[in-house]
């Protein structure tokens, strides 16, 4: 009895240290191929685990580049905004100094009227004077009538002809003070047309630069809000969002032949289609309902919902996508 346990306890000892033992005793009870495809399982399943240790660092690594990506842009956006203010505040001080030049202009021409003014008084003195140092002329004249008429005539005749010719000079000079005022104020006019005319080049200048720097950002921004929703709906709310892509060969939404490129989201079997757009109007609204038709044409799935997202709608968009069944999300 005690022979058959020494054995008993040796045959354990040998099935549990050597493993050609195990494996020929398995071979003998059928139990070989079971224990070497068991081994082989175990294999595989540390295989499939590092590779999937080696998957999860790949997406931490994509992931890190993205949100490194996302603080890149928003330090593009806050460095263009002070290029906005900067520039803003560069457009108000020239104003100002504009302003500023206009009302010294308008100063100087007031200063310059005021001179001309109190010139004309002055020679309107001057000429009172006249007229009364005339009147003393002519009473000596008339007391000189007295002595001799035919000197008098002659005199008269004489000095009738002087102030004919002073009148005459009076008035060439007033006549060309009124031309040389007239010119002044032309050429002032033409002055200011030509500052008005290149102010409002330099707006439209600006105006056409920020307009170019609003539709290079309302690119970037569709495509950076598209990932960033996609990323939100699969990861928060379980729903699949793919981009479908297909060529319109009949033309069925541009009227020509050309590829359409439209956001499927997917939740419990449900299909709905997602256009992100910096801007809607009608003729977008109507453009996404022939893309929805035609992914229904192509995929024979139609779609649940029509989604349109975007920043801006105006009235006649949002009435157009009412009336057709297309929901338009343009507040945050």
């Amino acid at each position: 009895m005690a022979a058959r346990d020494r054995l008993k306890s040796r045959m354990l000892r040998m099935l549990k240290e050597d493993e050609e033992f195990r494996y020929a005793v398995a071979g003998l009870l059928g139990l070989e191929e079971i224990l070497k495809r068991l081994d082989r399982n175990e294999q595989e399943l540390v295989r499939l685990r590092e590779d999937m240790t080696k998957m999860f660092e790949k997406h931490d690594e994509r992931f890190a580049k993205f949100e490194e990506e996302i603080r890149r842009i928003w330090q593009e956006i806050e460095r263009l905004r002070e290029d906005m203010v900067k520039g803003f505040e560069r457009h108000d001080i020239e104003i100002a100094k504009l302003r500023e030049d206009m009302v010294k202009g308008f100063e100087r021409h007031d200063r310059e009227i005021q001179r001309l003014t109190e010139e004309m008084n002055k020679l309107r003195e001057d000429m009172i004077k006249g007229f009364e140092r005339h009147d003393l002329e002519l009473a000596k004249l008339r007391e000189d009538m007295v002595k001799g008429f035919e000197r008098h005539d002659a005199e008269i005749a004489r000095l009738r002809e002087d102030m004919m010719k002073g009148f005459e000079r009076y008035d060439r000079e007033l006549a060309k003070l009124r031309e040389d005022m007239m010119k002044g104020f032309e050429r002032h006019d033409r002055e200011l047309a030509k500052l008005r005319e290149d102010m409002m080049r330099g707006f439209e200048l600006v105006n056409r630069h920020i307009s170019a720097i609003g539709a290079r950002w309302g690119i970037m921004a569709e495509d950076a809000f598209r990932e960033g929703l996609r990323g939100i709906l699969e990861k928060e709310f379980g729903v699949k969002v793919e981009r479908w892509i297909a060529r319109d060969e009949d033309g069925m939404v541009y009227g020509f032949s050309s590829v359409i490129e439209i956001d499927v989201a997917i939740k419990d079997g449900k299909t709905m289609l997602i256009e992100i757009s910096s801007s809607v109007d009608k003729s977008k609204v109507a453009a996404f309902l022939r893309k929805a038709q035609l992914y229904e044409k192509k995929t024979g799935i139609k779609p649940e919902r029509l989604i349109m997202v975007t920043p801006y709608a105006d009235e006649d968009a949002i009435e157009a996508a009412k009336e057709v069944g297309v929901e338009v999300y343009n507040r945050v």
